[in-house]
């Protein structure tokens, strides 16, 4: 497996390519389903590969206000259900008032990036179907587990997550909730998911529409 990628669409390439995947391609009981905004470039490739149908599931991080890259949790939504994960040791460290207010908050963003990106159009129907949940990369893992949660609330057969590049803990979590994980690079010295990146500017909400449109 080769080690780093140009972009997300080249991550996107090699994780459609290996064994794993490979093993879901031209089957009609296969959906494809990425994290925005990074996992959707990433999961685009993918879903041409397999020939499977694209779609997004929403997550927002639950950071705290005073440090937003610390995670109190996630929430995730898809065909309405909304499920949440939470980090209790980071929301005991704040409050549960603290928790709630950040959780209300990205709700409504939440609701708000599914209406900009799904433009009236309806979810992909995931129960009974293999669903394989994509992203960038997994750091902590939290946005991953919030997305298994909400699609497992929807009974799906099985499903998979598929990620270029995850810290060890994060994709030995994942493997005790999801029915597989994928993951291409699980680096000896993890530190941040751009290190597997050669370019790994931020993806536009234009980008995403865009990759929902083409897939």
């Amino acid at each position: 497996m080769r080690h780093g990628y140009e972009d997300r669409a080249d991550a996107g390439r090699v994780l459609a390519a290996t064994a794993q995947l490979q093993a879901y391609a031209g089957r009609d009981d296969v959906v494809v389903l990425g994290l925005p905004r990074g996992g959707v470039p990433v999961a685009l490739p993918i879903a041409r590969a397999l020939r499977a149908p694209l779609d997004v599931v929403l997550v927002r991080k639950l950071g705290l206000p005073e440090q937003p890259e610390l995670a109190m949790g996630a929430v995730a939504s898809i065909g309405g259900t909304v499920q949440v994960v939470r980090n209790d040791s980071v929301v005991q460290a704040a409050s549960e008032r603290v928790f709630e207010e950040v959780h209300q908050h990205e709700l409504v963003e939440l609701r708000e990036r599914e209406r900009r990106y799904r433009a009236g159009r309806p979810p992909v129907v995931v129960t009974e179907r293999v669903v394989i949940l994509v992203d960038d990369g997994l750091a902590t893992g939290a946005s991953m587990r919030a997305a298994v949660a909400a699609v497992r609330a929807q009974r799906p057969a099985r499903i998979v997550v598929a990620v270029p590049v995850g810290a060890e803990e994060a994709c030995a979590d994942l493997a005790r909730e999801a029915d597989e994980v994928v993951c291409a690079w699980i680096p000896q010295a993890f530190w941040a998911v751009g290190q597997a990146y050669a370019d790994f500017r931020p993806t536009s909400d234009e980008e995403v529409v865009a990759a929902l449109h083409a897939g």
